[in-house]
């Protein structure tokens, strides 16, 4: 009896841990749904900063994701294509399969890669700065003094990094795969003395039209998310600079969590497309 106690109170603590975080989890998805919400709302309501004025904050917001961190997608993009290419050859070569090099560079690099790639260093780079910046505006009270001024924080801040932070990742996610595809196609030229025309016609021969879908789709909502929940972190420090560098550190959590569920999510969605189309099923 004693130890059907212990058991049981240790599955009843289990499923309690489990049900709070999944609860925790649920109004966390609510209430960062619902600042986006109000966020486009606010735009479209509240005109007191002027359409320049969220101009100027999507312009600065896009120079510093996304014109910035082009040198660092472009070499780890070069590097990238490299090791696919390479490794890809090397497989492909050993099962007779080398008119399916294309199939494999656009599974790797345009599906799955350049997305994940690109969201992970958005979110090391401007996810951060942006937890930061918010979190320092809150316990400077600037955003009580835009309020004070009739500007809807929501409105001026928030609203402004979601549309530049969507434009960069998906820019910078085709850089990415534009970077990485000729990457690719320089290491195939000079170590395995790969014909740019066979390059080139296995590629065209293996995109499809569900494979643009999927990439738009991945990168889109992949730079909603980053940029809404770094947001939704900054906003929340209270008073304290010392809750900045724990906001900061959750929001990069958080985005890295929402960003690789949906992407496995919609990995998954392709690959059903795939084998609706094959039909295997």
């Amino acid at each position: 009896m004693f130890l059907k106690g212990i058991a049981l109170n240790y599955v009843l603590n289990v499923t309690d841990n489990l049900g709070r975080k999944v609860t925790g989890s649920f109004w966390y998805t609510f209430h960062v749904l619902a600042m986006t919400y109000l966020s486009f709302r606010a735009v479209l309501f509240d005109q007191a900063q002027g359409f320049r004025a969220i101009i100027s904050v999507v312009s600065a917001q896009i120079y510093f994701t996304g014109w910035q961190a082009l040198p660092l997608i472009g070499g780890l993009a070069l590097s990238t294509g490299g090791v696919v290419i390479m490794q890809s050859t090397l497989q492909l070569s050993k099962l007779g399969g080398a008119g399916m090099m294309g199939e494999l560079l656009v599974a790797v690099i345009v599906r799955e890669l350049g997305p994940l790639i690109t969201a992970l260093i958005v979110i090391a780079r401007s996810g951060t700065a942006i937890a930061s910046d918010l979190g320092n505006m809150k316990v400077n009270r600037e955003t009580e003094a835009l309020e004070a001024m009739g500007i809807n924080p929501l409105s001026y801040i928030i609203f402004p990094r979601i549309v530049g932070g969507i434009v960069s990742v998906v820019c910078l996610s085709f850089y990415f795969v534009l970077i990485a595809l000729m990457g690719g196609y320089i290491v195939g030229y000079l170590f395995l003395d790969l014909s740019f025309v066979f390059y080139t016609d296995t590629l065209a021969q293996a995109v499809k039209f569900s494979d643009v879908w999927f990439f738009l789709l991945k990168n889109i909502f992949g730079g909603t998310i980053i940029f809404v929940v770094c947001s939704y972190q900054g906003l929340l420090v209270k008073e304290s600079p010392s809750e900045v560098p724990q906001v900061t550190t959750k929001a990069v959590v958080n985005s890295i969590v929402y960003v690789v569920g949906f992407n496995l999510f919609v990995t998954l969605l392709s690959y059903l497309e795939q084998l609706t189309r094959y039909g295997i099923i």
